[in-house]
């Protein structure tokens, strides 16, 4: 009996023992969270102020991105308001009673005649013809001088071919 006794004895320490060393353990537990939250807390400023500091690099290399987008189309509106300048001021070389005088005569003899013209002039001057009476005379002309006045009517840009188009 005494030997049952005290294995119960020593039965019971053992439990008080493991219980013991169980909220031991969970003591260290809560400790290292107390620790980890304290940690977590300290350093919540200069994390959101790193933050902070990615964002703004990346607002600045986006507005650095947008600068040269526009700087591209802006170099593009001048160029289109450049043809435009150029393609009006052609036109108005062809005075009306020019365009009249060579509406009226035979496409060889306006043909003939248009070729040994200046480029400019003579591209509006057919600009300006009825478009029955403008095919006549660039059919009568040499196909290379019809050709160059028809790219000046249309103002065909001159485009290198290695250039690469940007988005």
């Amino acid at each position: 009996m005494i030997i049952k006794s005290l294995r119960q004895m020593a039965l019971a320490a053992g439990m008080l023992l493991g219980t013991a060393g169980h909220q031991a353990a969970l003591a260290q537990d809560v400790k290292a969270d107390t620790r980890n939250n304290q940690y977590c807390a300290n350093i919540a400023d200069a994390a959101s102020d790193a933050r902070f500091a990615l964002q703004k690099q990346a607002l600045a290399d986006m507005e650095k991105e947008i600068e040269g987008r526009l700087k591209v189309l802006e170099a593009k509106r001048a160029e289109y308001e450049e043809w435009l300048r150029r393609r009006n001021e052609v036109l108005e070389k062809a005075d009306e009673t020019i365009v009249m005088i060579y509406s009226r005569m035979r496409p060889d003899a306006a043909a003939l005649q248009l070729t040994n013209m200046d480029e400019e002039i003579a591209a509006a001057v057919i600009a300006k013809l009825n478009p029955r009476v403008a095919s006549a005379v660039l059919n009568e002309m040499e196909p290379g001088r019809a050709a160059q006045l028809a790219n000046v009517i249309t103002d065909a840009p001159k485009r290198d071919k290695n250039t690469v188009r940007q988005n």
